[in-house]
């Protein structure tokens, strides 16, 4: 922009829009900014509530990504509890009718946790602040569990709730966890570890649908098996928060639409950035929802300063983790397109333990990601390969090296 606007408003207040917030200020922003947020907490981090939330490591409290004082500091004008309902050329309307005006709006709404067809409410889902302290208190409560999907989130309400002493089933579509996401020999991998914990991991079985339930939950597979527990949860992953703007120019296609530094097509005062967002990767050249914390960050910088007509640094690596069962799961990198997945350390893949076991994912012979369960000295290493997209045996010539 030719001069630096009066008010920006973000949307969203979350991870992604509270850094974004910060970032204006500390590069040098000193207009009018808002913060609109569905909820009434004060900005929290998300990945804890699966993990230590829900594990009861952690109380609420700790999640909070900024404090009173420290809003107070960004001179930032708050609209808590009050979503954006209606986007319309230079003003936003609020849930409960209000109206707000702003050269740039900034939409960082983030996702919401997908459900099933005909999901009663007794299957919950855990996307927000307040569900992660509701389930944590039906954990303590429960001695059973009944888990759709084996994706991240499932498996890590799977690992908390076996810390509960809960018994827990899970139920995952595929033939083995993340082979969407990951790959085979990914899910494998996750497969066997969420076994080894004591797990009843169902897979290549679908849902054919809830069933009514004196107390409890149930449901029954399409082999015909019924299955019931105290408690349920359903994890399969989220979809961008963004119906509210399908009747405005912005392209809204699992997620906006936006140029490389995220600003989005349609619009010349709307940017966008984290789970709500798909940006063009310039390298594969296609719009990539990229759902990972790290890189909300590093959007949210690249948003502040596009805004500011200063030239973003280029994203990093996408790196996103997993806590499962004691275990931290690293990957750097996208996965889309492997073609050949190698094992660079350790023995998972041979029937060894599945921890310590780092395997690389390669397209075209050159590496494109990484996965790791419990090694992260050894996976970090292999963060700027990926960026440099080295062959395969110069990759696996370093492996043998570390």
């Amino acid at each position: 922009m030719t001069t630096a606007p009066g008010h920006i408003l973000v949307i969203g207040a979350g991870l992604g829009g509270i850094r974004t917030i910060e970032a204006l200020r500390q590069q040098g922003f000193t207009g009018r900014l808002s913060l609109v947020g569905s909820e009434t907490h004060l900005p929290y981090d998300r990945p804890p509530l699966s993990k230590q939330v829900l594990s009861g490591q952690w109380e609420p409290e700790k999640t909070r990504l900024v404090n009173d004082e420290a809003l107070a500091g960004l001179a930032v004008d708050t609209y808590l509890g009050r979503p954006v309902i209606q986007l319309d050329g230079d003003a936003v309307r609020l849930s409960d009718g209000a109206s707000i005006t702003a050269d740039i709006f900034v939409i960082a709404t983030g996702s919401k946790a997908r459900r099933l067809p005909g999901q009663p409410e007794a299957m919950t889902t855990l996307r927000t602040l307040d569900d992660a302290i509701t389930l944590r208190s039906r954990l303590t409560e429960a001695s059973s569990a009944l888990i759709v999907g084996a994706g991240f989130i499932g498996t890590e309400i799977a690992s908390a709730a076996v810390g509960h002493g809960v018994s827990v089933t899970m139920i995952e579509a595929m033939a083995v966890p993340f082979a969407r996401t990951l790959g085979t020999e990914v899910g494998q991998l996750s497969a066997r570890l969420i076994r080894e914990n004591g797990v009843d991991l169902q897979c290549g079985v679908a849902l054919r649908e809830f069933v009514d339930a004196d107390s409890g939950v149930a449901l029954t597979l399409e082999d015909g098996s019924q299955h019931r527990a105290d408690i349920g949860v359903v994890g399969i992953g989220g979809t961008a928060d963004v119906e509210w703007l399908v009747k405005t120019p912005l392209i809204v296609d699992n997620g906006i639409r936006c140029d490389s530094t995220g600003r989005a097509y349609g619009a010349d005062n709307v940017w966008a950035l984290g789970d709500a967002a798909a940006w063009l990767d310039p390298v594969a050249d296609r719009h990539v929802r990229c759902e990972h914390w790290n890189s909300t960050i590093s959007q949210a910088r690249s948003v502040a300063a596009s805004i500011l007509g200063v030239t973003p640094d280029a994203q990093p690596v996408p790196y996103f983790w997993s806590d499962q069962f004691g275990l931290k799961i690293q990957a750097f990198g996208h996965t889309a397109g492997t073609d050949t997945v190698e094992q660079l350390h350790g023995d998972g893949l041979s029937g060894g333990p599945v921890k310590g076991t780092v395997l690389g994912h390669f397209a075209d012979n050159r590496l494109i990601a990484v996965t790791a369960f419990g090694a992260p000295r050894h996976a970090m290493k292999y963060r700027q390969h990926i960026e440099n997209g080295s062959t395969r045996s110069d990759t696996v010539e370093v492996a043998a090296g570390v």
